[in-house]
């Protein structure tokens, strides 16, 4: 019910820390993970928006406060910690650790493709 808010939370400081750094992001000499810091972006903002709806979907999130079905009954702010801990923690440390390998290989497969020096 509230696992989309850590990832929602990591999107909004990539975009933050992107916005902030363009020149150094678009830099051909920065560092590998900085130039495909826009595809981290893309995936975290994707992934979160798909998790919201699919929560609205499923009546776990509404357009009333308090917002999460869970914060209704007694305990539910522990319950909706609990699962952004164990769930939502865990989905955006995998999906770094997947950005990470993407940007490594493309950034090898670039320079495979590149000409060797003349």
């Amino acid at each position: 019910m509230s696992c989309f808010i850590v990832p929602l939370t990591q999107a909004l400081a990539t975009t933050a820390y992107r916005k902030r750094h363009e020149k150094s992001i678009n830099n051909p000499e920065s560092s590998v993970l900085k130039r495909h810091l826009p595809a981290l972006e893309k995936m975290l903002w994707g992934g979160s928006v798909m998790l919201v709806v699919d929560h609205v979907i499923n009546g776990e999130v509404t357009w009333r406060y308090p917002f999460f079905t869970a914060l209704e009954s007694a305990g539910g702010g522990q319950i909706m910690l609990k699962e952004m801990l164990t769930v939502g923690l865990p989905m955006s440390v995998v999906l770094t650790l997947v950005w990470i390998g993407y940007a490594l290989l493309k950034e090898h497969r670039s320079k495979k493709l590149l000409p060797s020096d003349f």
